[in-house]
């Protein structure tokens, strides 16, 4: 622990400094990116002048911690401007004026619209599941989304893409360093277990707010050349990060997925132009995303406490305010979890507070009436509860597997005599 004069109650100051900008970020949403970026530079500024980066001091350190970092923000951004993009086409294809005659008429279709959510983001992402089911939810309510459904979305989206590795960059992070598919695949169990429990509330509490369309709007044919070109940048999305991953020794060299994203949007565009002005809420949402995940990075973390299911369950609960990206790297490089139960702690703990995940930022730069941690919790208290008993479920029927990085199950300690006191 640090003893720098600084470190109050020897917590070092960037500690402090991160925390007061998320209090900053939750009680002044309206101004989260302006916060956020004065402080990262006040985190900057202190390890550059009295303490060290998380890579030693000077020059030389600071650009090694962005050559580590950049690939990571560069892909963050590139994907939740492009999901911007995909949103806006996937709205002027019509295809969500057409689901009222195929979802239930009551809150079952709330809930269903959910299920669909949770099944896109263990294909896609689930940044872009989210986005997709944010704009099906604007035309099926009529606009009037809660925000407590708003929560919902983004915990079927980071559910959906708990247990699969080309759904959250969390798990496509255990995939890079060796640990199998079928490593995390049992994430599922955590994760139906909390859909079971926040679906169907959060489906009832948004049909009391606005029930379901009952038939299709008329006058919105299905727009094919929008569908196509949705469904072509979908599949280069998924299509990339898995051969970007498959082919990656270890550690990713460039920001491929956002990359090919952008490269299928720049190619369709020849074909349909799309709505550019959705860039700048895109690029504004995006920024503050990265500028929090960047602070996080620049925490003096060394080291996480014993791998236990005590310690998962907290990681998780801190995602929802602490970047789950370095602590997922921590963990790693420290070995010894349930990757399968920490990989639904920390994809799915981000969804208790909006910007506790891709996911959430994205969606409310669709609802910015969402950016609000009040309403959030508040509203979507069943978030958390779900996170509660999807955790605790999966941990009484599976147990507490620890697995070395590459998803090799540790093997038991070996009888010898008592250590010497």
């Amino acid at each position: 622990m640090s003893t720098h004069p600084l470190a109050p109650f020897g917590m070092p100051l960037e500690f402090v400094l991160f925390g007061l900008t998320l209090l900053g970020v939750a009680f002044f949403h309206k101004r989260a990116l302006t916060i956020t970026l004065v402080g990262l530079a006040a985190i900057l500024a202190f390890e550059t002048f009295v303490t060290a980066y998380p890579t030693g001091r000077g020059a030389d350190a600071f650009l090694a911690h962005l050559r580590h970092e950049w690939v990571l923000i560069a892909n963050l951004f590139l994907l939740l401007v492009g999901f911007e993009v995909l949103s806006n086409q996937f709205e002027r294809s019509n295809v969500s004026d057409h689901l009222p005659n195929r979802l239930p008429d009551d809150w079952t279709g709330g809930l269903a619209l959910l299920a669909i959510v949770f099944v896109l983001a263990a294909f896609l992402d689930n940044i872009a599941a989210a986005v997709l089911g944010g704009v099906m939810a604007r035309h099926v309510y009529r606009g009037r989304v809660s925000v407590g459904y708003l929560a919902a979305l983004v915990a079927a989206s980071n559910a959906g893409g708990a247990g699969s590795v080309i759904g959250d960059t969390t798990t496509t992070m255990m995939w890079l360093n060796g640990v199998s598919p079928l490593t995390v695949l049992p994430a599922y169990v955590a994760a139906v277990a909390a859909f079971l429990v926040f679906g169907p509330l959060a489906a009832r509490a948004q049909h009391r707010v606005q029930p379901i369309l009952a038939d299709d709007e008329p006058g919105n044919p299905l727009m094919w050349r929008q569908i196509w070109i949705v469904a072509f940048i979908l599949v280069a999305a998924v299509a990339a990060n898995v051969l970007a991953t498959t082919l990656s020794d270890g550690e990713e060299t460039a920001p491929w997925l956002g990359l090919a994203l952008w490269a299928a949007i720049l190619l369709t565009s020849l074909v349909n132009k799309p709505d550019w002005s959705v860039t700048k809420p895109g690029a504004k949402g995006a920024l503050f995303l990265v500028s929090l995940v960047a602070a996080a990075s620049l925490m003096p973390l060394k080291g996480l406490p014993e791998p236990s299911w005590q310690t998962a369950f907290g990681l998780g609960l801190l995602s929802s305010v602490f970047d789950n990206i370095p602590l997922t790297a921590l963990a790693l490089r420290q070995g010894g979890y349930d990757w399968a139960l920490l990989s639904f702690a920390v994809g799915f703990g981000g969804s208790m507070v909006w910007f506790g995940s891709s996911a959430g930022v994205a969606l409310t730069n669709l609802y910015p009436e969402g950016r609000s941690v009040w309403k959030w919790i508040k509203q979507g208290w069943f978030v958390p509860v779900g996170y509660v008993v999807g955790f605790f479920v999966m941990l009484l029927l599976l147990g507490w597997k620890p697995t070395y990085e590459r998803g090799m199950e540790a093997p038991a300690p070996v009888a010898g005599p008592p250590p010497h006191s």
